[in-house]
Formats: C-alpha cells, sequence, structure tokens
C-alpha cells in the first residue's frame, strides 16, 4: 500500500514532544496529524523505570498516540544530552512537557530560561492539578481527575457511588485545551513575535468539561446528583428497554413529543395534561418510563429506530466497539485510517476527528521505534559525523551514520 502524504497545514511548525502517558500525546497528536514536524525526545530504552505506562512500544495506545512523529532519544541526565536538546529547541516552535514543576525547574526547562533561549518558544505545560498552588506537585492520573473535579459524583445510577467513565476524559480533555491553547499563543505570536507559557490540568480540564453540571452549582447553587442514564432535566431522554436490547432516545423539545407519541401510536399523551410540559413529564418519570418500556417491549430495536426516524425524533442504537465500527456512517466518515507498520504490517488507528477541506489531516507514518530518527536529527542540528558517532554511541540506540 503506497505511504499517504503528510497534512501539509502545519508544515512549517517544529514541535517538541517531551509528554509522555496520554494528556501530552494527546495534545501533540493533533500537531503530527496535521503535518507539523513532531520529534519525540525519549530516554534510552530500558532507563526510564515508568517508559511502558502507555503500554508496549508495538501495542495499541503507543501506535495510536504517537503516529506521525520522529523519535530521538537522549538521556536528559547528562550534560550531552542536555546540550543536544538546548540546540534543538534554538530550532522549535513548541515544546510540550509535563513534568511535575520541580522537575522542571531542576531541568532548565522552566518558561524563563527557554524563553531566554528562544524567545519565540512556546512552552505548553500539562500537569495534574496546575503549576502553582498546593497540589502542584502531586502526581495526577485521570481518575484521580474524574473524582475530584466531580464526574465521578454525577456518573452512575442514583444511590451507585461514584462511577467512573469508560474512558480517560480528564487525560483527552487536558490535551484538547493544551492543544487550544498552543494554537491561540501560536496566532498570538504571528502579532507579538513572542512566546508564551501555555498551561492546563488534569483538574482544570475535567472541571470544564463538567460544564452545565458545574454551572448549575455555581448559578443556582444545586449539586447535581446521579442521573444513571437518564438526562438530568430532560425526559423522555435516556436509555429505554425494547423487545431485545436498550436504544437510546432524545425528547428535547415539545415538537418532538408530540411527534414521539404519534410514533410509539400513543398520540393522545401529547395532549395529556400530566405530560403537557417538560417539567411535568420530568416530575412523573418514572411513571412514563414504565409506560413507555411496556409499549417499547413489544417489538425489537430496529423496528423503533425505524419508527423513530421516520417521525423525525432523535434516537439511536447503543454500540459495542466491534458495532460501531461496521456502523454505515462512521465507515462513510472514514474516522478508523489504516498505516503502515514495518514490524506489525497494516493496522488501522483512530484518525482524527476533524476534516479541513483543503489540508486534512493524515495517517502518514507509524509510531517509530525508540531513536530510530537519531542519526538524522542530530545531522540537521549541525553535527559533524565523528560528533554523531560519539552522541550514538552515548545515548542511542539508532542507526549509525551512513
Amino acid at each position: 500500500m503506497p505511504r499517504p502524504a503528510p497534512s501539509t497545514a502545519l508544515r512549517p511548525l517544529r514541535v517538541i514532544d517531551l509528554s509522555r502517558v496520554r494528556a501530552g500525546p494527546t495534545c501533540v497528536r493533533i500537531f503530527a496529524d496535521f503535518g507539523a514536524d513532531v520529534i519525540k525526545v525519549e530516554p534510552p530504552p530500558g532507563l526510564d523505570p515508568n517508559e511502558n505506562m502507555s503500554g508496549p512500544r508495538h501495542g495499541y495506545d503507543m501506535q495510536n498516540l504517537h503516529r506521525n512523529k520522529r523519535s530521538l532519544t537522549l538521556n536528559l541526565k547528562k550534560p550531552s544530552g542536555m546540550a543536544v536538546l538546548r540546540r534543538l529547541l534554538e530550532t522549535a516552535d513548541l515544546l510540550i512537557e509535563n513534568f511535575r514543576p520541580d522537575v522542571k525547574g531542576k531541568l532548565g526547562l522552566d518558561f524563563e530560561t527557554l524563553h531566554a533561549l528562544n524567545p519565540r518558544l512556546i512552552l505548553v505545560s500539562l500537569s495534574g492539578f496546575g503549576q502553582s498552588g498546593p497540589y502542584r506537585s502531586r502526581s495526577g492520573f485521570d481518575q484521580i481527575a474524574q473524582g475530584m473535579g466531580g464526574l465521578m459524583s454525577v456518573t452512575g445510577l442514583p444511590g451507585q457511588g461514584p462511577v467512573r467513565a469508560g474512558i480517560a476524559v480528564a487525560d483527552s480533555a487536558a490535551g484538547l485545551y493544551a492543544a487550544i491553547g498552543a494554537l491561540v499563543a501560536l496566532q498570538e505570536r504571528a502579532v507579538s513575535g513572542l512566546g508564551q507559557w501555555v498551561q492546563t490540568s488534569l483538574l482544570e480540564a475535567q472541571i470544564g468539561m463538567m460544564d452545565f453540571q458545574a454551572a448549575r452549582y455555581l448559578v443556582e447553587g444545586k449539586v447535581p446528583p446521579q442521573s444513571g442514564n437518564d438526562h438530568p432535566y430532560s425526559t423522555p431522554m435516556g436509555v429505554y428497554r425494547t423487545r431485545n436490547g436498550h436504544i437510546n432516545i432524545a425528547v428535547g423539545a415539545e415538537g418532538h413529543w408530540r411527534a414521539f407519541c404519534a410514533a410509539i401510536g400513543e398520540p393522545e399523551w401529547a395532549d395529556d395534561p400530566d405530560y403537557s410540559s417538560l417539567e411535568k413529564r420530568f416530575a412523573r418519570r418514572p411513571e412514563l418510563r414504565e409506560r413507555l418500556e411496556a409499549i417499547l417491549a413489544r417489538e425489537d430495536s430496529a423496528y423503533w429506530l425505524d419508527r423513530l426516524e421516520e417521525a423525525a425524533v432523535p434516537a439511536g442504537p447503543i454500540y459495542a466497539v466491534d458495532e460501531m465500527f461496521e456502523d454505515p456512517q462512521v465507515r462513510h466518515l472514514g474516522i478508523a485510517q489504516s498505516v503502515n507498520h514495518p514490524a506489525l504490517g497494516e493496522i488501522r488507528l483512530v484518525g482524527e476527528p476533524v476534516t479541513l477541506s483543503r489540508t486534512p489531516a493524515s495517517l502518514a507514518t507509524p509510531t517509530p521505534d525508540a531513536g530510530d530518527h537519531n542519526a538524522e536529527i542530530l545531522a540537521e542540528l549541525g553535527y559533524s559525523g565523528d560528533e554523531i558517532d560519539s552522541l550514538l554511541a552515548e545515548h542511542g540506540p539508532g542507526e549509525p551514520r551512513p
């Protein structure tokens, strides 16, 4: 299969990736998929005891997170490693990292030092809890942020106790917010000519993702409870049992309600005074659910989805992941994309969920092995042949220079 061409959208940018695990790599992946020159700087294999936190190098998670990058291995505890990194940063537009704040200072990667080295450099820092404050040095993990950021208190069935979401919401959100901040800083630099420090954290990102639930408390003083699979304040909106499974139904407005009543064969419900407004339906939600599921139990999910589609009532199936990727609309959107890996062969990964008409994202190259581009990058930085050989011996692996 011919290799896809890289995207040209961010081609002039050089991004140095010192991040690991999920939040930082989620941010970096956006730049990589849109064609920036992303150089993943990482320790030589075996040096970092936590190097496999995202699983094995050829595993699904590493392959999905680190495609479209080049890899340079450096031992940053050695002066020669930091010297290479500093030379690299002189050529860079963005540095993305998730060191603890105290570690960043010890390495000389604080914003003031970097700004003196390269005034145009934008530093993007992701952390568990922020770059300052009483929790600044704590290690942050997604589930901890889900708990502290309120998500686990509103997820799950009423009275069930806290429930984590099935995906890394805080990690992924922090990565997306970091990318947004970096793009804003790049646009501002086009005017000022100067870089700046972009900061986000898992905790802030999770609180941001709470959105209307957080605003509900801030504006009205109401603490949102668990609502299970029901919408917090609208009904019928949630998961409903059919004869052979479950479907999602989203009756979000009065027009939807009238169409829904006709579709399920109960048109008189539309004018029932007990159900004549969203507030009245919500007050009688348990009763309404019981009546609805008695009707829905008469037919299979596919029947009801067809009926509701004909009536223009929002509804949808509830897929397992394999079913999701087989859905005709998902296949049409092409979000599962292929890339050729030298050891794994052709593999499919999750593409960018945003499309640009002229310069779309591209999965051009697979996740590199550690140090795959050592000699190439060192040569670009102007090191001599003998210097490259010495650095490869000290910071390998990597193919020796020709």
